[in-house]
């Protein structure tokens, strides 16, 4: 059954929080308006963020801010070699006084985790967020209990060339709604970071502009934004073609499709709008795609990236017909 698409008003607090969202985490990451747009989308359409780039840019940093701008509980997991799986989900304690076992909770049962460093884990370790963050539960001692919501993993990892990493397996990063890479500053935003941060972090000073709650409706009302057969089938044509690419020898899953359109769909709604454009799904081709695919033996060897790859592809498949869309869009009145 369809849902009535968001109100005017329900539309205006969504422009107005992530607007308030966003400046207030582009007052610690400078000069990266469109990172941080992007994370925000991806809290909207309620899935998992990768940011991966070399220490230092200010992939935790930018996690933090995130976090500190809702008023909600937050994790954080330092991953190294020796964590265990354990150390995410919590233990079971046994209690001598009531002779019973009581649990103990781990950083996972929070709305926001931040795991730093997540590809220093040894893959056991990895895979037990696997659970958490495609079912929002986690499973201890054959007990599942469920995670609050909204539910959000923000997790960093260095290049995997770089000493003492562990490339994620493929259904890890499949679980990611999206990878960004953070990227060094510009002169000018470096310039400005130095000033900001001469005598003060100003992380210290980020207050809260919305609580858990407030996400919450606003992810039900992104769910909620049209999205025309047209645009649909656009979605699926993309990720239909990453499966036929030459240069790749594994594309993209359903899952992709699904979280492409949703994440599309958060997008709008940041720009007010109650339906999904074309250009909000060429947005996050890259982000939502690339991590997903393994490129071919031809295209490591010619240095070709599975990001050129998803861009080859925005370029090749045809838009939806705009006026197929609009005739879709008053049939649904």
């Amino acid at each position: 059954m369809l849902q009535a698409v968001p109100s005017s008003s329900e539309l205006e607090d969504v422009v107005d929080i992530t607007h308030r969202m966003r400046a207030a985490v582009e007052g610690v990451v400078t000069g990266r308006p469109e990172l941080v747009r992007v994370t925000v989308a991806v809290l909207l359409a309620e899935g998992h963020l990768l940011l991966e780039d070399v220490p230092g840019v200010g992939k935790t940093t930018l996690a933090k801010a995130l976090a500190k701008t809702i008023d909600c509980t937050v994790g954080r997991i330092q991953f190294t070699p020796d964590l265990l799986p354990s150390d995410l989900t919590g233990v079971n304690i046994f209690r001598s006084q009531t002779h019973e076992f009581e649990f103990r909770p781990g950083p996972v049962f929070a709305h926001v985790v931040i795991g730093d460093e997540i590809n220093r884990a040894s893959p056991k370790t990895q895979s037990a967020l696997l659970e958490c963050m495609q079912e929002a539960q986690a499973t201890v001692d054959g007990r599942t209990y469920p995670l609050p919501r909204p539910f959000l993993v923000v997790a960093t990892q260095n290049p995997v060339e770089m000493e003492g990493t562990y490339p994620l397996p493929e259904a890890q990063r499949d679980r990611f709604m999206a990878r960004l890479t953070v990227g060094y500053p510009s002169i000018e935003s470096e310039l400005d970071m130095l000033d900001l941060q001469e005598t003060s972090d100003p992380l210290d000073t980020l207050r809260p502009v919305t609580d858990a709650a407030q996400v919450k409706a606003l992810i039900e009302t992104a769910r909620r934004l049209f999205a025309a057969p047209g645009i649909k089938r656009y979605v699926v044509d993309l990720v239909t073609a990453t499966r036929e690419d030459q240069g790749l020898r594994l594309g993209a899953s359903p899952r992709a499709a699904i979280q492409l359109l949703r994440a599309a769909k958060a997008l709008a709604a940041m720009d007010g709008r109650d339906h999904v454009l074309p250009d909000d799904v060429q947005q996050l081709g890259v982000p939502v795609l690339a991590h997903r695919l393994l490129p071919s033996t031809e295209s490591r060897l010619s240095g070709r990236s599975t990001s050129d790859i998803v861009t080859d592809i925005l370029d090749r498949v045809p838009l939806p017909s705009a006026a197929a869309t609009a005739r879709s869009r008053r049939a649904i009145g």
